[in-house]
């Protein structure tokens, strides 16, 4: 999936909690919660049958027409249609379709930030047996369950990795960094073989900053909300975070003034930076920005993350599906869901966008198999975990990435930065009871 759609619609989620939870809220929770484990009746093997509406946003899902050329082929009788939304608005008329009662019967999600949707009075409990959990990697399928009831079922993945110059590195006579402690070194010496900067780091200081935050407090031993769903910011961990993201600017390996989110491609391939911590997608479109084929092959190289002491836990997103609770065609819907997660159709979808299978036994197609650059992420989306399922998690990401902002640039240590945080989540609270 194009890097600018990733972001843009992770960005459209930033202030959705503000637009309200959905029914998150109130004493009915887990009367309603009880309620749905009791309706979560499996799906039978039959054809599916009658029409299928559903919504996705623009990206990933623009060939799903032509990945689910068999679903129609073996089920005759079903007719699926498809609303393509653009990202910046998808969960806005989404979120307003299914509260008017007229929502899809099939819906995309986001992993990393669908808990505002993740309630029996909005979507429909996954079926018992539709698919195996343990089949998907673990953090992804996680990102869907609230009080244990899984609500999503993942379909694509990504998460993120470390993207470098290995011709540099190779110049430098240095290796990828497995440690906190030796990235800033390593960073130093792409720029001592020629870059300008060691690490084109993102500068938009907001929701997508403030999960790099979150990311690195889970490696220095953090959490981000308690087993009893209170807000755990202001933290040791979180300190460590916030200096060790500071570290990039402070020792001049990054610079707070770029490059800005499109112009990390084309400083990534002249040398003006010479490392990237990003998705997967960026793989496929350094040929493109380099002006020249190969490129990519003999100029770059990834590893998972550098690990804090706690190890290089990074955070699972991608696409996952749900079905909203007014569906007027449930059944039907959670077939193609379940077509849709077999590993051909993982398959089929790489081999037609690129989207990366949330399916862990899908990766070993070869098609999949013969990419090298996309090992680390295999790896790495083997140590990833899933942000909150709270309704306000977009709002204090958002915050986060501010904070960062101020103690990156020296204007506010990293211990008031955390309590800042702290203080501005038990604010906005979590949006459950």
């Amino acid at each position: 999936m194009p890097e600018l759609s990733r972001r843009d619609a992770l960005r459209m989620t930033a202030g959705m909690a503000v637009l309200g939870t959905l029914g998150l809220t109130g004493c009915g929770r887990e009367n309603a919660t009880t309620a749905a484990k009791a309706s979560a009746r499996p799906v039978d093997d039959s054809p599916a049958t009658g029409t299928v509406s559903v919504w996705a946003a623009q990206g990933d899902a623009n060939v799903l027409d032509k990945v689910i050329k068999p679903f129609r082929a073996a089920n005759p009788d079903a007719t699926v249609t498809f609303t393509l939304i653009p990202n910046a608005e998808y969960y806005t008329k989404l979120q307003s379709a299914i509260a008017a009662g007229k929502g899809p019967d099939l819906a995309q999600f986001f992993p990393e930030s669908q808990a505002q949707f993740l309630d029996p009075s909005t979507l429909r409990p996954v079926p018992e047996g539709l698919v195996a959990p343990d089949d998907f990697f673990t953090s992804l399928w996680d990102a869907g369950v609230v009080g244990g009831v899984a609500y999503t079922v993942p379909w694509y993945a990504y998460t993120y990795a470390l993207v470098y110059r290995s011709d540099l590195a190779r110049k430098a006579g240095v290796e990828a960094p497995t440690t906190w402690g030796a990235t800033v070194p390593f960073l130093k010496a792409l720029q001592g073989a020629g870059a300008t900067r060691g690490l084109g780091a993102d500068i938009g200081w907001d929701v997508f900053n403030g999960q790099d935050v979150a990311m690195y407090a889970w490696q220095a031993g953090g959490s981000l909300v308690s087993s009893a769903g209170r807000w755990t910011l202001n933290t040791p961990a979180m300190v460590d975070a916030l200096e060790y993201n500071a570290s990039f600017f402070t020792s001049k390996a990054a610079d707070t003034g770029g490059p800005a989110f499109l112009d990390a491609q084309p400083y990534f391939v002249s040398g003006k930076t010479a490392a990237m911590i990003t998705g997967p997608w960026v793989i496929g479109q350094l040929d493109t920005a380099a002006g020249k084929s190969g490129w990519t092959a003999s100029h770059v190289a990834t590893a998972p993350l550098p690990a804090g002491a706690s190890g290089r836990v990074s955070f699972a997103a991608g696409g996952s599906w749900g079905v909203p609770a007014d569906s007027g065609n449930a059944d039907a819907a959670w077939k193609l869901v379940r077509y849709l997660t077999r590993p051909s159709s993982q398959v089929a979808q790489y081999r037609a966008y690129s989207s990366l299978p949330a399916v862990a036994s899908a990766w070993n197609d070869p098609a999949i198999k013969g990419q090298p650059l996309l090992d680390a992420y295999f790896t790495q989306l083997k140590s990833t975990r899933a942000f909150p399922r709270v309704g306000t998690w977009q709002q204090v990401a958002t915050r986060l990435g501010k904070e960062m902002e101020a103690v990156a640039k020296g204007r506010q240590s990293a211990a008031k930065a955390a309590a800042n945080i702290q203080a501005y989540a038990e604010s906005v609270g979590t949006g459950t009871k």
